[in-house]
């Protein structure tokens, strides 16, 4: 048998988000997640992001199995995408297969693919060279694992998202024996989240913010609408029960929220009361001081609950005086931008807003720097593999373990495409295959590439100008050019521009006198030109020739 092992991360290595990493061993193949991430603001029209994962194209019949951490967004929301390519099981822990199960219905790819529950402290077989053992960390939604993975080369260890909360909400901290007996055994490669690397001392605990929401339920004169993720099953729970303790009731409106909660609600890993939770229909007949809403859209989605409501156009419901608005969740990275959009027009429509800077009203679901070093002390890896993060955390989480006695040899910081391979004597870092984005446009997945993205920012910037030039057989012109112009500059204040711009038409049709190759792509050019020198601008020129 072999006794090399190569690591291939797909997505997730260099940026936040849309996690998927690779493990092969000989012709058999484990795939750690597969998740989505944000489109950045200049991705105009984008509405996720997906791995790129051509590099399992000519290997999907080696694939083995799909290993799921969590069910956060960034770890399973490519799944509905890659799975419609990928022929293997899907293992999660039963929280996390019912929130999959939710979200392959939603996209009808239910069919045909089998989910299978395992517990934290199972272990189980996986083709035939990988032993699995899923172990329970703290993170901010229940259910959350990491993963030893034994093949004949070595264990491996795949952390997931984590933190080392003594006091989760769920009442059930991190497998430090877990961890211990993996060190015991001797861990080849340790695979560790480096999200939070640059984050100095340890991340609060989930159970601190029971006292910023206890406070701020207290003070709140009307309705509370609290925004968060979908998946984030234990911030459901908190308001749920500091609801109760209130004598609020509680309604729950967004598609996915409204699924998820029913879901874990059938599970157990919710517990609302009957009398508390009611339908968003019936909150108009209570006194504000009675209601809570739960809400998606902490990330400032336009379509979410909380950017109709920013905007004034949701069809249920609307911001009132007195208010208060909580957008409980970090702020993705690339997200500021549409996050303090939203939250400046609920305040605009009279809302009191609590977000993340000023309000105990969110703690991050990943270790700190001094966690990060409890952990490799913990599992004293002979080779270390920052993932999760963007390249300033993963150098940051390198220079951590430099710092513990790893060597510099033995530390390997990588980006997307780069595959690793190691033995028990050696790590050793192959070039950079491609490993880039896959946009999800609304049906198209993977059909749009940066020359799109390009063009729509070129469209946003400086608009259209577009021209329909008839032309006889002899090459003259018929009549004058029709111009269209959107976005560019307002119709009526652009005769004398646009008479201009239909000279150049005919000056350049006579330059050329009506023929040759292109002719439309000149007629371009020149008013491209023209535009520029009048207006300094470059709008994108298109011409029809008829």
């Amino acid at each position: 048998m072999s006794d090399k092992i190569r690591i291939t991360p797909l997505g997730g290595c260099g940026e936040i988000g849309k996690n998927m990493t690779a493990v092969e061993y000989e012709d058999e193949i484990v795939i750690i997640d597969a998740g989505i991430m944000f489109p950045q603001n200049d991705m105009l029209g984008v509405d996720a992001i997906i791995p790129d994962y051509q590099y399992l194209m000519d290997k999907l019949d080696n694939i083995a199995a799909v290993l799921i951490t969590h069910g956060h967004e960034d770890h399973v929301g490519a799944l509905p995408h890659v799975m419609r390519h990928i022929d293997a099981p899907i293992y999660a822990t039963p929280l996390t297969i019912g929130l999959i199960d939710v979200k392959m219905r939603r996209s009808g790819l239910k069919k045909n693919i089998e989910l299978i529950t395992f517990e934290a402290g199972d272990i189980f077989q996986v083709g035939q060279h990988f032993t699995i053992e899923p172990f329970h960390v703290a993170h901010s939604i229940p259910d959350c694992v990491g993963f030893g993975i034994t093949t004949p080369a070595g264990l491996i260890v795949h952390t997931g998202d984590y933190k080392f909360d003594h006091t989760p909400a769920d009442g059930w901290p991190p497998d430090f024996a877990k961890l211990a007996e993996f060190s015991q055994r001797g861990v080849l490669c340790l695979l560790a989240d480096s999200t939070n690397a640059d984050r100095p001392g340890w991340t609060k605990s989930e159970k601190e913010i029971e006292v910023a929401f206890d406070k701020m339920f207290h003070d709140a004169p009307g309705r509370i609408i609290v925004a968060s993720f979908a998946s984030l099953i234990s911030r459901i729970q908190l308001v749920a029960d500091t609801a109760k303790k209130y004598e609020r009731y509680l309604a729950i409106t967004g598609r996915s929220m409204r699924d998820n909660t029913k879901m874990a609600m059938e599970l157990g890993y919710l517990n609302i009361d009957e009398a508390t939770l009611i339908d968003i229909g019936d909150i108009s007949s209570l006194r504000p001081q009675r209601v809570v809403i739960m809400a998606t859209g902490s990330q400032g989605e336009p379509g979410a609950v909380m950017g109709r409501l920013a905007r004034g156009n949701h069809n249920r419901l609307q911001i009132e005086e007195g208010d208060t608005v909580v957008l409980s969740a970090h702020t993705i990275p690339g997200n500021e931008e549409p996050v303090h959009r939203t939250i400046n027009q609920l305040f605009r429509r009279g809302a009191n807003v609590l977000y993340e800077n000023i309000a105990d009203v969110h703690v991050s679901g990943h270790a700190s720097q001094e966690e990060m070093k409890l952990l490799i002390n913990l599992v004293r890896p002979q080779f270390l593999v920052p993932i999760h993060g963007e390249l300033r955390h993963l150098k940051q989480h390198g220079v951590m373990a430099q710092e513990l006695g790893i060597p510099a040899e033995d530390i390997a910081v990588i980006e997307n495409g780069t595959p690793i391979e190691i033995t028990p004597d050696s790590l050793d870092v192959l070039p950079r295959m491609r490993g880039g984005y896959i946009f999800v446009d609304g049906d198209s997945v993977g059909e749009i590439d940066w020359p799109v993205l390009r063009d729509r920012d070129k469209l946003a910037q400086s608009g259209l100008f577009f021209a329909v030039v008839g032309l006889d057989d002899a090459g003259k012109m018929v009549g004058l050019p029709d111009i269209i112009s959107r976005g560019f500059i307002d119709r009526r204040d652009a005769n004398g521009l646009i008479d201009d711009a239909k000279e150049t038409i005919e000056r350049t049709v006579k330059q050329f006198d009506g023929r040759g190759k292109n002719l439309n792509k000149k007629i371009e050019e020149a008013l491209s030109r023209f535009l520029y020198a009048e207006t300094g601008r470059r709008p994108i020129v298109e011409v029809i020739i008829k």
